[in-house]
């Protein structure tokens, strides 16, 4: 598998990548550099902010819901317009978010975590119909959050426990049942980070510290895995015309010295097809 640089410019913590289904744009956080990019055909062009940022997801063809460390907030990246939807443990400054996606119904989940990654100190959100609701607690740092295709499951993992784990959801997409653990990577070492569904159901799930993203079926059996030069990849994302390539962000803070590449964002040509980005319905 041939894979390119698709942006060298170096992120601390390269996050929340996602490609815009009507706009062809790809989107893309530096978490410790409190920065959104973006790069599509014209080239690529950025927004700083006062407070991390982490995660994103489309309203139309202008507007993203981005996650911060204080609140989740509507961004217009014509004229730079923020406007405030709810706090996200705005009164905790021990926290910020992380992971997030957007769900088949149109709901954003959005994970947080300690700064240090405290354990224990972050939790995992769902914003629907304008109501923020916590779904799930005393989560040390969140990530791998994903849909699989038609909204049956969402998935979800705590890095450090090495797990990732499955809900299955109502016909309002919230966790009807108990999480179950979906795949257990405490054997091989590996610490999931974030996650993407394709379109057949299978989890292409970036693995921090091991330099690659890895395929698994939907009943969790490893299919494939693609490694990329960085060792610390963070998030991916299917995107390009025909949703068949993978993009995957990476960071260079904490990287090792013989790693030239950490921070990069990657594209990789891919012979599966990706779900198109889901969009927020506020």
């Amino acid at each position: 598998m041939s894979h390119l640089i698709h942006s060298d410019t170096v992120c601390q913590l390269g996050e929340g990548v996602f490609w815009h289904p009507e706009t062809h744009v790809l989107y893309w956080c530096d978490i410790l550099g409190r920065r959104l990019y973006a790069r599509d055909a014209r080239g690529e062009r950025h927004w700083d902010f006062d407070r991390m940022v982490s995660a994103a997801g489309w309203i139309d063809d202008t507007t993203l819901l981005i996650a911060s460390e204080r609140d989740l907030f509507t961004f217009d990246t014509q004229s730079g317009q923020e406007t405030t939807v709810c706090p996200l443990e705005a009164e905790n400054t021990v926290t910020r978010s992380n992971d997030g996606r957007t769900d088949p119904w149109g709901g954003f989940w959005i994970g947080t975590m300690g700064k240090k990654a405290e354990p224990g100190a972050g939790a995992i959100y769902r914003l629907y119909k304008g109501e923020l609701r916590q779904l799930y607690p005393d989560i040390s740092i969140s990530n791998s959050i994903c849909f699989a295709p038609g909204g049956a499951y969402a998935y979800f993992a705590d890095t450090p426990t090495g797990l990732i784990r499955r809900v299955t959801l109502d016909e309002e997409g919230w966790p009807s049942g108990d999480p179950e653990v979906w795949l257990d990577l405490t054997a091989e070492g590996l610490r999931p980070d974030g996650s993407v569904c394709d379109s057949t159901g299978n989890v292409w799930n970036a693995q921090y510290g091991a330099g690659r993203v890895a395929c698994y079926s939907p009943e969790g059996r490893f299919m494939t895995a693609m490694g990329l030069a960085a060792g610390q990849t963070t998030c991916p994302a299917f995107g390009g015309p025909d949703l068949s390539t993978l993009f995957v962000t990476s960071a260079a803070h904490g990287a090792a010295d013989n790693d030239p590449l950490a921070g990069v964002t990657f594209s990789v040509p891919t012979g599966f097809r990706g779900q198109a980005a889901h969009r927020v319905v506020l």
